[in-house]
């Protein structure tokens, strides 16, 4: 079991506290939806109370806090963290979940990401796109926002790199907002700091047309140029804080020609290979 210790200047009524004002809840919301007094929550928040487990839990069900950060309230309060955290490889049934969603969806690049957008498994397909990166961006773990937005990676073939750069930054402003994940900070700063494409002119310069459902990703690709959407698939309940950090994002067409060069794609790497004559 591993956890990472709250910072010792920082109680638990000051994490419940800051939680709580994150998830912008006032003190009587939250002690009418956790069952307890306003009052016993204010002791809380103020050192006088120590919450039990039962507590804890009750408080961070209702502040959606990702067990991660609910094993270091337990630490705060004096507790054993309450939720193990295992790597992808022994997560049992779970792993065999996020390999069958990869594997299923072959004809369609996917791939497993965790709380950071690092990568922990793909798919045949979308190994092609990630295959000509340059070696900084394959080191592992491979960052697959790095890998896509750093000039050096997969923004140069991203017709819409304006569009989709600010999707991807305001993405990641939000899971830093509703997870506090250590790391995420420095990753969106990191990301910000690449700065804006160079700015583009014309009817279609932020790569959107009027039949669109979403906001596409529109690549050059040597097959064609290709327009994709993109579906993020999470495990409902989960007790595992791996298990609670990972996403498995599936990318689909966008429209006819893309579907035909995803199919034509996933016909090659399947084709058997013709013998070599002796």
């Amino acid at each position: 079991m591993t956890a990472t210790a709250a910072a010792p200047e920082e109680t638990i009524g000051m994490m419940v506290k800051r939680w709580r004002e994150r998830r912008r809840r006032s003190q009587l919301d939250l002690s009418l939806a956790a069952e307890m007094s306003t009052r016993h929550l204010s002791y809380i928040e103020t050192g006088r109370s120590n919450p039990s487990p039962a507590m804890i839990e009750r408080i961070c069900d209702e502040l959606d806090v990702p067990l991660r950060e609910r094993n270091r309230f337990h630490l705060a309060a004096g507790f054993a963290p309450a939720y193990r955290e295992r790597p992808l490889t022994d997560l049992g049934a779970a792993q065999d979940a996020v390999r069958a969603v990869l594997a299923g969806m072959e004809h369609h690049p996917a791939v497993a990401v965790n709380v950071h957008w690092d990568l922990l498994a793909a798919n045949q397909a979308m190994e092609a796109f990630l295959r000509d990166l340059p070696g900084e961006l394959r080191r592992p773990p491979v960052n697959m926002l790095r890998a896509t937005l750093h000039p050096d990676g997969l923004a140069a073939r991203i017709m819409n790199l304006g569009q989709w750069r600010s999707h991807v930054v305001r993405r990641v402003r939000r899971q830093l907002e509703r997870t506090a994940a250590d790391g995420l900070a420095a990753l969106l700063a990191e990301l910000e700091a690449y700065g804006p494409p160079s700015p583009t002119t014309g009817p279609a310069a932020d790569g959107t047309t009027a039949d669109d459902l979403v906001v596409p990703l529109r690549m050059a690709t040597p097959y064609g140029d290709l327009a994709l959407l993109y579906t993020a698939t999470v495990f409902g309940s989960p007790r595992d804080v791996t298990l609670d950090e990972i996403a498995i994002e599936t990318f689909f067409p966008a429209d006819q020609a893309t579907a035909q060069v995803l199919r034509s794609l996933a016909d090659l790497r399947t084709a058997p290979r013709a013998e070599t004559p002796t």
